[in-house]
């Protein structure tokens, strides 16, 4: 009995000491490497976000090292601990869509006729997040813009990596396409909105469903700071933001790339651009280049750079990140400019934000209606923490509110 209370103790001491080095080295590590611009707001209130974020996706890793999980599992926790409550003015369902997952949200008012419908794509690189993370998003859309709304319980990596998770919101999609006045939706009334990977996903699902004329148009796309090229991880922001949280450039393209793949790849070559083949960055220079980046956005800093060798060894281990259902981007303009009228957000301290600008000139250049708004002290992830005060920062409800108020002209 003693010996087993002695092993309690040393177990307990093991583990204060095991996260005090984590946390002396979160500190360090975040002090050192992290750039907090000036111009965002509740920058102590950023800093201690990242370094939670951090600081579980270490604590992660050590226990994947252990052989007890992948580290996205452990990430995935949490969300199963926030409450679902009731909503007295919404019908919640669950349900299942051609085998995909499904929430649903009907306002209890009485509509005039068939209302409005929106689908939601979480974030979260197609790795974590779920519908709960984004259920006050979901609320809040159907509530202010008297809309049913579904949001997608897709399938995550490394489990089930790319195309799966894309895959798994296009049939959810479709079905409810297909299915729209069952559920009270105007066929043609249908928009899809996503935020950060969900962005990318709903720009792919746009791009694989203009070719369908069995189907009813997508009314709009709304695209909140999405990924939507693998080809220039040099471009102006990715510069000027490499080490702003919560996506740093080397962290945005690990993960991304273990989406794609489904395992852990030396990303060194990559984001120098050894990936591309001369031929497909031949092809792509209209589209992805800092030549198409406002002036004014290079302002903060930009050395153009010359990409690395072509390296075939890294192009055969990620070479369906040039496919379109995972770089949008790539997309030919006989595609673009069959788009339906686009929302785009773009936050400043974001890597992702020339993404965002460089789509933004092709659809307008393929005469595709664009409604921008750029969040100046914006980063990216700050639209998700709506509905959470306690996290919210000043522009979170901002940029809520004009996804509101775009879809509600629809």
């Amino acid at each position: 009995m003693a010996f087993g209370g002695s092993l309690w103790i040393l177990i307990l001491y093991m583990t204060i000491f095991i996260h005090s080095l984590l946390f002396a080295w979160g500190v360090c590590y975040r002090l050192t490497r992290m750039q907090l611009p000036r111009g965002i707001s509740c920058r102590a209130r950023l800093l201690a976000f990242d370094f939670f974020l951090g600081y579980g996706l270490v604590l992660a890793g050590i226990l994947e090292k252990l052989g007890i999980c992948h580290r996205y599992s452990i990430i995935r926790v949490g969300p199963l601990f926030i409450p679902i409550k009731k909503d007295p003015k919404l019908i919640i369902k669950d349900l299942d869509f051609n085998g995909v997952p499904v929430r649903v949200y009907w306002p209890k008012t009485s509509p005039a006729g068939k209302r409005r419908g929106i689908i939601c794509v979480h974030g979260g690189v197609g790795l974590f997040g779920s519908i709960r993370t984004t259920e006050k998003i979901c609320r809040s859309i159907a509530h202010q813009t008297d809309s049913v709304v579904m949001c997608v319980e897709f399938r995550l990596a490394p489990e089930h990596p790319y195309p799966v998770p894309v895959q798994d919101c296009l049939t959810a999609t479709i079905h409810f396409l297909k299915n729209a006045k069952e559920y009270g939706v105007d066929p043609s009334r249908i928009a899809i909105v996503g935020e950060s990977s969900g962005g990318t996903f709903a720009t792919a699902i746009c791009q694989e469903l203009v070719t369908r004329e069995d189907l009813p148009r997508v009314r709009a796309q709304v695209l909140v700071y999405p990924f939507l090229q693998s080809v220039d991880f040099d471009l102006p922001s990715y510069q000027q933001y490499h080490s702003v949280p919560p996506l740093f450039r080397k962290r945005a393209i690990k993960t991304g790339l273990t989406y794609l793949t489904g395992k852990k790849i030396n990303i060194d070559g990559i984001l120098k651009g050894a990936h591309v083949p001369p031929v497909l960055r031949e092809k792509c220079k209209k589209w992805i280049s800092a030549d198409n980046i406002p002036e004014e956005f290079k302002a903060r800093g930009y050395v153009p750079k010359a990409p690395a060798p072509f390296s075939e060894e890294l192009y055969e281990q990620v070479k369906r990140a040039g496919e379109t259902m995972f770089s949008p981007l790539l997309a030919e303009d006989d595609i673009i400019r069959q788009l339906p009228e686009t929302f785009i957000l773009t936050c400043e301290y974001d890597v992702l934000r020339d993404d965002g600008l460089l789509y933004k000139k092709r659809l307008e250049d393929n005469g595709v209606p664009v409604t921008w708004f750029h969040v100046q002290d914006g980063f990216h992830g700050i639209m998700a923490m709506a509905g959470w005060q306690s996290i919210e920062f000043p522009s979170t409800q901002k940029c809520l509110q004009n996804v509101v108020e775009f879809l509600k002209g629809l």
